[in-house]
């Protein structure tokens, strides 16, 4: 191996293991704030009302603040339930909303679904799923339920009315009606969404932003232009071992303005969205709340609704709560909610074919084993000619240090020889590096996969507990475990 490989080598292996380190120490981090913080269950928060202390306008600018719901209806409360295999949601005629939804085939910590360790569960009674304002009714105004079946029910009120259907894959379709058209701008909430108990777990706000281009998605915690990065990823006001969050107000409210296709509000493994719907929309409004526990600034919750102009009569929209699973999203056109970054073109193939050996092999330890096979398969011809292309550069040693011997006073001259020589023998010197760089950004596809997919979330593996999480068996041996 020459110089020029041996660089090329050594620069790899630094970014290589800047990445993995760099990655490990962000999770770290997460962890560690997480572990500070009171256990919860994997579910979404009850935002707190707002503080006294007001954000200064240039930090990051706020919406209005929400006035706060008038009282409860005198009119006895009635409690829907609607069921099905994957989905269980509770529903309230004060305001013909969603209170609770339970996802039933995924548990709250390791383990079997059992009465101690309960299915995940998202509780939206501080902000309801499919919460109307604006509108020429009370948000939680009285309904009656006119009509159920097994998977619908139909409120109605004052000449609107809304009729919820549970269907499959996580999805829930609201039909909407109102006699007169409305007279002022509305809102639609989507529920909203902790932080979950997971030792790297987010928070993070998604949608598709209608532009000239046709629509871009947007991570609006990793967007530098987008006004909630700053509350989404703790910066404001400092995030970990940075300035107090003291005199941050608990609760933050923002609008993202522009017509949205999708917005979906997300943790690490979980995600509740509006889908589509059948009006189109003028942003959305969010509510963040920070984790009033913590001293530097924590976001907790987060919850969202989007805004519709003037004038509706009829409006249909779909609603997905569920896992952030690529297969479900990607029949809604929300597949880039599962945020695999630049390598998502790699990603998506790989959870495909690890579901697939999945199917075959239900272990999801030897689906990995299997995909890595694959992987290393796929990329024998590379490594092949890579080892070749290694052998004829150490027989080529010996010829090359007489040129360098040689022309030891004459470097231009000592190039040009050892370039004439390469051609000679038809020797390429950086055919055992190019391979080495071809398969890099599949690796940490690879590696995004294995931290992000729902499919591993305590999936077991001889000693491994949980296969979504860094295996510490030798935590304390290297310094940064």
């Amino acid at each position: 191996m020459n110089k020029i490989e041996k660089l090329i080598s050594i620069l790899l292996a630094v970014g290589l293991v800047y990445y993995f380190v760099h990655n490990y120490k962000t999770a770290k981090t997460r962890a560690a704030a997480a572990a500070q913080a009171p256990v919860v269950q994997e579910q979404a928060a009850k935002p707190a009302q707002p503080a006294a202390p007001v954000v200064p306008a240039e930090t990051a600018p706020q919406a209005p603040v929400v006035s706060p719901l008038p009282a409860l209806p005198t009119t006895p409360e009635e409690v829907v339930t609607l069921e099905n295999e994957a989905l269980s949601l509770t529903l309230s005629s004060w305001g013909a909303v969603i209170e609770s939804a339970t996802a039933k085939q995924y548990a709250v910590s390791e383990g079997p679904i059992s009465e101690k360790n309960p299915a995940v569960s998202f509780d939206f009674q501080a902000s309801p799923l499919g919460t109307l304002t604006g509108a020429p009714i009370l948000p939680n105004a009285a309904y009656s339920v006119v009509e159920q079946t097994s998977n619908s029910v139909t409120f109605a009120a004052q000449g609107i009315t809304r009729k919820y259907t549970l269907g499959a894959d996580y999805q829930i379709t609201l039909e909407e009606t109102f006699s007169t058209p409305t007279v002022a701008e509305s809102r639609l909430s989507l529920g909203a969404i902790e932080t979950g108990t997971g030792q790297n777990d987010l928070l993070s706000v998604d949608s598709w932003v209608m532009n000239l281009k046709g629509g871009e998605v947007i991570h609006h915690g990793d967007t530098k232009d987008s006004p909630l990065k700053p509350w989404l990823v703790g910066s404001v006001g400092g995030c970990s071992g940075a300035p107090d969050a003291t005199n941050l107000p608990r609760v933050h409210n923002q609008i993202v303005a522009g017509a949205q296709k999708w917005i979906a509000v997300k943790n690490r493994f979980f995600v509740t969205a509006l889908a589509s719907s059948t009006v189109e929309n003028q942003g959305f409004a969010t509510t963040i709340t920070r984790d009033a526990t913590q001293k530097n600034y924590r976001p907790k919750s987060v919850s969202a609704a989007a805004i519709y102009p003037a004038g509706l009569t009829a409006r249909t929209s779909v609603f997905y709560v569920g896992p952030k699973k690529q297969a479900l999203l990607g029949d809604l056109g929300m597949r880039d909610v599962m945020e695999f970054g630049m390598w998502r073109w790699i990603c998506y193939p790989l959870v495909w074919v690890l579901n697939l050996f999945y199917a075959i092999l239900p272990n999801y330890g030897i689906a990995i084993i299997l995909l890595t096979i694959l992987v290393r398969l796929l990329f024998w011809p590379l490594t092949h000619k890579s080892t070749v292309g290694m052998k004829r550069m150490q027989e080529l040693q010996p010829l090359l240090k007489e040129v360098q011997t040689k022309y030891k006073d004459n470097p231009q001259r000592m190039q040009q020889e050892i370039w004439s020589l390469y051609r000679e023998k038809k020797v390429n010197p950086l055919s055992s590096c190019l391979p080495m760089l071809i398969q890099i950004p599949v690796f940490i596809a690879l590696f995004n996969v294995l931290r992000s997919a729902v499919e591993l979330r305590y999936a077991p593996f001889l000693w491994i507990a949980d296969l979504s999480e860094p295996e510490r068996l030798f935590a304390s041996v290297f310094p940064f475990g």
